[in-house]
């Protein structure tokens, strides 16, 4: 128990990190690739991790290299698509609604293709944490375009990235996948990169290296990290459900960087939010 309420904490941590991701994201692209901006967020990633973890870089075996891609192929689909929709497409704040779909969708993979029986209170929090996150996230109005698709499709590898992260996480020591993971994603990108017409290797723009900082070490090496190692203890369902209240700070970022519309609808969503997360930790009795 302890090792799992301190990962809950690392986890909403993470989640005020990777919140203010997005619009930094979006203020740091501009109109740059952002294809270029992954592949050098994921290099500075993979630096850090490697560092961060070099104890552990004489465990990578060919058993974690193999882990290490199969985790990155959907990790770095999901966060691919998710960028282009949030630069090119839609804002900040519906982005961050339309990616947290994830926890709906999470459910829904287990049932129908893995035959999971899934715990009502875990659907019943799903829909309660996603009802809140429209509160937050969704401004008198919802318009659906190519952005939306674009992030939803992210949502669906990142929801099967999480499955497949709690899979061998019950199983092996995850942290030796992590460099592996990482460095795959970087190559990915880097291939991405070579066929983006729009790709700018040094972009003149302090911002763009700033946001590649930021969401290098925070939002990616500290909070992908944190996630597969406490997969360990909490299920992909739950974490999913943890990842909600990165749209709170998310919100509140995009209202100090972006100047994106805030109001009382944060506590009533985050309030949501925060019972979901309760009524997963709730253990119900049968009846008899």
């Amino acid at each position: 128990m302890e090792n799992k309420n301190l990962y809950l904490i690392l986890l909403i941590l993470g989640t005020a990190f990777w919140g203010i991701s997005f619009p930094v994201t979006k203020l740091s692209i501009g109109h740059f690739s952002q294809s270029t901006f992954l592949f050098y967020r994921f290099v500075l990633a993979t630096i850090s991790v490697a560092i961060i973890f070099s104890k552990h870089l004489k465990s990578i075996d060919k058993l974690a290299i193999k882990a290490g891609v199969s985790l990155a192929i959907p990790l770095t689909f999901a966060i691919y698509f998710q960028t282009l929709g949030l630069v090119k497409h839609t804002s900040a704040s519906q982005c961050a609604f339309v990616a947290g779909m994830c926890v709906v969708i999470i459910p829904f993979i287990k049932t129908i293709f893995y035959k999971t029986k899934i715990e009502i209170k875990i659907w019943l929090a799903a829909i309660l944490a996603l009802l809140g996150l429209f509160i937050i996230t969704i401004n008198g109005h919802l318009v659906i375009n190519i952005g939306d698709a674009y992030v939803l499709f992210g949502a669906i590898g990142f929801a099967y990235y999480l499955i497949k992260v709690e899979q061998y996480a019950g199983r092996k020591n995850i942290i030796p996948t992590l460099v592996p993971m990482f460095a795959t994603a970087a190559l990915i990108m880097l291939i991405l990169s070579l066929f983006d017409g729009s790709s700018d290797w040094t972009p003149q723009n302090h911002k763009f290296w700033i946001g590649i900082i930021y969401c290098a070490l925070f939002s990616t090496a500290y909070m992908y990290s944190v996630s597969n190692i406490s997969q360990k203890y909490i299920s992909s369902e739950k974490v999913a459900i943890i990842y909600l209240f990165d749209p709170i700070f998310a919100a509140i970022a995009a209202f100090f960087i972006l100047n994106e519309s805030l109001d009382g609808r944060l506590l009533c969503g985050g309030s949501l939010i925060l019972m979901a997360t309760i009524i997963t930790e709730i253990k119900f009795k049968k009846m008899h």
